[in-house]
C-alpha cells in the first residue's frame, strides 16, 4: 500500500523582518481497502507532509465498506475534529482524477482560523437549514465551503438561507455529495461523524486571499424561450406550450433517450432573473426526470417562472477548455496572492460527457497553477460558487468551479 502525496509551503517575507506568515497545504490519497488502520496511516502521512497537525481537513471518498472506520482512523491520527467532506461521484487530488479512492487534504497556518458546523434534516427545509448553518459560524467568517446531501437538498434554497444571514460578501463554494451515480444515498462528514440528509460546512476567518472561477463550456443554441409556468425545479410550460413537448422537438430523434440525454443539452438562464453574466456564464440546469402525463421536466435546480432560458450544448474541447478558463479566472481574482490550495468541484454530468477524457480537465487546471500547488475536490451532484467577484454565490449544474486560497 502506498500514498500519493503533494504539498506546498508558502512563506511571506519583507525586507525588514523575518518570516511573518506561514501557510502550508498538502494532500494524500489512496485506493486501498478502507479501514481504521488505513485512516490512521492516511492521517499520519498528511501530518508528515504538513510538519504538524492540520488546522482543517477535507475528506472526499467513494461510498465503500469501511468508510466510517476510515474516517475514525483519520480523526484519531490528526487529533482534530476540524474535518469536513462527503462521498462523491469521483475524487480529485493533486495526483489527478480517480474513482473508488479516498483523498485527504489539510492546511496549516498561523493566520487562519477554521470552524466546522453541521445541520441535519436538510430535505425537510433546505432554506431553514441554510439559515441555521449560517448562524453557527463565527461572525468574522470570510469564506465558507459547504457539502450537502445531493439527493435530498434544494441547493438554491440552501444558498438563500445562507446569504440571508451572511450576505453576498461572504463567498460560498463547495459541492453536493454523490454516491457513484447510484442515486440511493449520499453521506456527509464532520469530524468522526458520518451523516446523511445533512449539510456540513467549514468557515474561514483571519488573513488570507481568495479567488474563484466558474465556467461550463456549454454554448447556447436555438431561440430564447420564456418559462411561463414553473414551480421550484419543475418546469411545466415554455412560451405557453408544454415544456416537454418543446424540449422533445429540439432533441428530435434523441428525445427517446430522455431523461439521460438531458445531461448533454442542459437549460441555461439567459436574463437577469437567472443572474446571468457573459456568454459562457449561463446558470445551467440538468434534466433529472420527465413527466409525460404533465408534459413537465424536473431539473437538478430551480428555474424561476418568468426566466428566459436557452438550450445549450457542448463538446469535449469546449468543456475541457472551460475548466482551464475557470482556473485562470480564480488565479486572476487571487491578485497578488500566492496560491496555496486549489479546490475543484466539478459536475458528475461533465464526467459522463467527457468519459475517458475526464482527467484532462483536472490536468488543465494544474497547467494554470503549476504542479506544486496541492489540489483537492470531487465530482458532485451540484456545485456552489459565485459567478463573479463581489457577486452572489449560486447553485450550478454541469459546471467547473475552482476556488483557490492563498497568502
Amino acid at each position: 500500500m502506498g500514498f500519493e502525496i503533494a504539498s506546498d509551503l508558502c512563506i511571506a517575507q519583507n525586507p525588514d523582518f523575518t518570516v511573518y506568515l506561514m501557510f502550508k497545504a498538502a494532500t494524500v490519497s489512496t485506493g486501498a481497502t478502507f479501514s481504521r488502520k488505513l485512516g490512521r496511516e492516511l492521517g499520519e502521512s498528511l501530518i508528515q507532509e504538513l510538519g504538524s497537525a492540520p488546522i482543517a481537513c477535507w475528506l472526499f471518498c467513494s461510498v465503500k465498506s469501511g468508510m466510517s472506520d476510515l474516517l475514525r482512523g483519520i480523526c484519531e491520527a490528526v487529533g482534530s475534529s476540524a474535518l469536513v467532506g462527503c462521498t462523491t461521484d469521483g475524487e480529485i487530488s493533486s495526483e489527478g482524477y480517480s474513482v473508488g479512492s479516498a483523498v485527504l487534504g489539510g492546511i496549516v497556518s498561523d493566520k487562519i482560523q477554521a470552524q466546522v458546523v453541521s445541520v441535519q434534516g436538510l430535505g425537510e427545509a433546505s432554506e431553514k437549514s441554510g439559515i441555521e448553518l449560517a448562524r453557527l459560524f463565527d461572525p468574522y467568517v470570510r469564506h465558507v465551503q459547504i457539502f450537502t446531501d445531493g439527493l435530498t437538498e434544494n441547493g438554491c434554497a440552501i444558498l438563500r438561507g445562507l446569504r440571508s444571514e451572511l450576505g453576498d460578501e461572504v463567498p460560498i463554494s463547495g459541492g453536493a455529495a454523490g454516491d457513484g451515480g447510484k442515486f440511493r444515498q449520499t453521506f456527509q462528514f464532520i469530524g468522526p461523524k458520518v451523516l446523511s440528509d445533512a449539510i456540513v460546512g467549514i468557515g474561514f476567518s483571519g488573513e488570507f486571499k481568495l479567488g474563484a472561477g466558474v465556467r461550463s463550456g456549454w454554448s447556447a443554441i436555438g431561440t430564447a424561450k420564456k418559462v411561463t409556468r414553473a414551480t421550484g425545479n419543475v418546469v411545466y410550460e415554455l412560451n405557453g406550450q408544454p415544456a416537454l413537448e418543446v424540449y422533445e422537438r429540439f432533441l428530435g430523434r434523441h428525445a427517446a433517450d430522455l431523461p439521460s440525454v438531458g445531461v448533454e443539452y442542459p437549460f441555461g438562464f439567459l436574463d437577469a432573473t437567472g443572474e446571468c453574466g457573459d456568454v459562457d456564464q449561463y446558470i445551467l440546469r440538468a434534466t433529472m426526470s420527465v413527466n409525460r402525463d404533465q408534459g413537465s421536466i424536473v431539473f437538478a435546480g430551480e428555474i424561476p417562472e418568468g426566466t428566459t432560458v436557452r438550450l445549450t450544448c457542448g463538446d469535449y474541447g469546449s468543456i475541457i477548455e472551460a475548466a482551464e478558463e475557470a482556473a485562470t479566472q480564480a488565479l486572476k481574482e487571487l491578485g497578488t496572492g500566492s496560491p496555496s490550495m486549489i479546490f475543484f468541484y466539478s459536475c458528475m454530468a461533465r464526467k459522463i460527457v467527457l468519459g475517458r477524457r475526464t482527467h484532462e480537465e483536472v490536468d488543465r487546471i494544474r497547467s494554470v497553477f503549476g504542479p506544486k500547488v496541492p489540489m483537492i475536490g470531487f465530482y458532485s451532484y451540484g456545485e456552489y460558487c459565485r459567478q463573479r467577484c463581489g457577486g452572489p454565490s449560486l447553485f450550478h449544474n454541469e459546471t467547473a468551479t475552482v476556488t483557490v486560497i492563498g497568502n
